[in-house]
């Protein structure tokens, strides 16, 4: 359901608005990352992550306390093994082996059992971590206002709530646990190498020096690669998404060439880009895996020099070795486990981009509020975008309580910029405009949206029945029986309508209602809009894709709405404004009342500006 509700919210707006739209609101565009590197480290990971892991405590410090008791049973091991071969092995004391296999065996054991916890605890932590962060980014979308929506596609969206949070769940579930195991594992065998032997231990631990410099040094290398990759995944996934939504349009130009074209072009970027990332999350292995490798020549090397002056033992430099391999092998672990952060640092970079977005259309305080005889008013209302002229200058407008008011105009001259500031979807640049004699930005969504009704051209419908869409946002009927909500429409006038449908109230409406005609969409958004008894009703072009007769019916609900009703018809039609109380010309910036219908007319024609 994201998917579509994300894609008709900018489908439906971009079609009414494109060019101005592009340039509208330009801070509210997302992958700015490229323009400047971001800096985030685990530690800030970690703090950004805290508010997701509320209620986890619990789970995570027996994770932690089971990941120290597995690496504490990993660095006895070759001490034991070493005391082994010293004194039972050359006193041919076979009792002493067997009892110190059977206290390794053991030890083991619970290494064994306390891995096994530490997994299914974060693995649970992951999960939930996921469902949280997923729900916490999907909230923090339905806050923002259409000009983001605007300026994203709805597929990288798509591909910050399933791919990159998906990279975070992976981290924490697993390689941050093994992150935490390793590095406890690394320190304690590095700290037994320098107690057994301090210049030993010192000249094996100097190949980890150099390459852990050389990781800091990439790590920025690293990160930035993944932070390309999805990007690049998230721009695939939107070519996608865009592409499949609109294949009809394809098929009927006969462009599947065009759009191979443009999917081959986005998937080879992606696989350039997943490549770069690949090499990138590599480059530590072969690395780690020398430094290991020359480690443990260094000890075998001084190792033997030691026992032939008679400062080590056989056994010694055998546990030697074993903690050389203890402290190497996880850090070549480390090597696929950094990779993993990179990629889920690139990915929370990606999220807090999201995260980090505000509405610009805040509850303010209403400090001019007063009585008015008027439902709606424009004082000095100005709107444009920042870099650019302004579409409206300077309009005043005045909407008494019952009246039906028209909006007309070239395509392109405002009409639908002018509704979408009646309904709040943005805010004017200049000026003030009031609903019920208070200032419309001080109003709650919830209260803007039950005085206010707005059926656009191409209204979404969700997957469900007809019902589940009637009843979509309105409290009031939400729990209502079919019996009960047929008698509302019975009462409202809209039983006629209902009757468009099969199966009545239970006509099943597919992803996006593509299985019934735009027509009957227009029809259950007019209905669902009238249900909501409103006190402004907007209709922009609600009845350009319906037949006359259903038209007709529509005109006869209209007039039969409650007395205190407001309605505002855009239309290109004039033959649906015949019966408006007041006409207004949109375009070029300014409203100006034009009289009858005829004037309208010659405006039309000539494209006369009045002032």
């Amino acid at each position: 359901m994201f998917r579509f509700l994300i894609h008709k919210k900018v489908q439906i707006i971009m079609k009414k608005k494109p060019n101005y739209l592009a340039k509208l609101f330009m801070n509210y565009t997302l992958n700015k990352s490229e323009e400047s590197e971001r800096k985030t480290s685990l530690l800030d990971a970690l703090k950004k992550m805290v508010p997701f892991m509320a209620g986890e405590k619990k789970n995570i410090i027996i994770a932690l306390i089971a990941i120290l008791i597995t690496s504490a049973s990993s660095l006895v091991g070759p001490i034991i093994i070493g005391r082994v071969i010293d004194t039972s092995i050359r006193n041919k004391d076979y009792y002493g082996v067997l009892v110190s296999a059977g206290i390794l065996l053991g030890i083991y054991i619970i290494s064994l059992f306390s891995n096994y916890i530490q997994i299914k605890r974060m693995g649970g932590v992951g999960r939930r971590i996921l469902f949280n962060l997923r729900n916490t980014i999907f909230n923090k979308l339905q806050e923002l206002p259409v000009a983001f929506f605007n300026q994203n596609k709805a597929g990288d969206l798509i591909s910050r709530i399933n791919n990159d949070t998906d990279q975070l769940n992976q981290f924490f579930s697993q390689a941050l646990m093994q992150f935490v195991g390793n590095f406890f594992l690394i320190l304690g065998a590095g700290v037994f190498l320098l107690i057994l032997n301090v210049r030993l231990g010192a000249a094996s631990l100097a190949p980890a020096l150099i390459v852990l410099l050389l990781t800091q040094l990439v790590s920025s290398f690293v990160k930035r690669k993944n932070l390309k990759n999805l990007q690049s995944l998230g721009g695939m996934s939107a070519e996608i998404q865009e592409s499949i939504n609109n294949f009809r349009v394809i098929i009927a130009f006969n462009r599947l060439d065009y759009f191979r074209k443009k999917f081959e072009s986005v998937n080879e970027q992606n696989f350039k880009s997943a490549v770069g990332a690949g090499l990138a999350n590599s480059i530590f292995i072969p690395i780690y895996g020398f430094a290991s490798n020359l480690a443990q020549i260094i000890v075998l090397s001084y190792g033997i020099y030691l026992i032939g002056v008679g400062q080590l033992t056989l056994g010694l430099l055998i546990g030697f070795l074993l903690y050389v391999n203890s402290f190497y092998t996880p850090l070549r672990q480390l090597a696929s486990v950094w990779s993993s952060l990179q990629q889920a640092l690139a990915g929370l970079d990606r999220i807090s981009e999201v995260l980090a977005l505000s509405s610009n259309l805040q509850i303010v305080e209403d400090k001019n509020s007063s009585t008015s005889d008027y439902l709606l008013e424009f004082k000095n209302v100005s709107f444009g975008y920042p870099d650019g002229d302004k579409l409206l200058q300077n309009i005043n407008l005045k909407f008494e309580k019952g009246k039906t008011y028209a909006l007309v105009g070239p395509t392109g001259g405002g009409k639908t910029t002018t509704a979408s500031l009646m309904a709040r979807l943005y805010d004017p640049t200049e000026g003030q405009i009031f609903l019920g004699g208070k200032d419309i930005r001080s109003y709650k969504s919830s209260e803007r949206t039950q005085k206010i009704g707005f059926i656009l051209q191409e209204p979404f419908l969700f997957t469900g029945t007809v019902r589940d869409n009637l009843v979509y946002g309105n409290d009031e009927f939400k729990n209502y029986s079919n019996e009960e909500l047929r008698d509302v429409l019975e009462k409202a006038n809209l039983s006629n309508l209902l009757a468009r449908f099969e199966q009545g109230l239970e006509t099943l409406i597919t992803a996006g209602g593509d299985a019934i005609s735009l027509g009957q969409k227009q029809l259950i958004a007019f209905i669902r809009a009238v249900l909501r008894n409103p006190d402004i009703l907007i209709l922009d072009e609600a009845t350009a894709n319906i037949d006359t007769v259903t038209e007709q019916l529509l005109e006869d609900i209209l007039a039969k709405l409650p007395n205190k009703t407001t309605k505002v018809i855009i239309a290109h039609r004039l033959n649906t404004i015949n019966n408006a109380d007041e006409i207004f010309f949109v375009n070029g910036g300014s409203v100006t009342n034009a009289g009858s219908i005829e004037s309208a007319i010659e405006m039309l024609l000539h494209g006369k500006r009045e002032s």
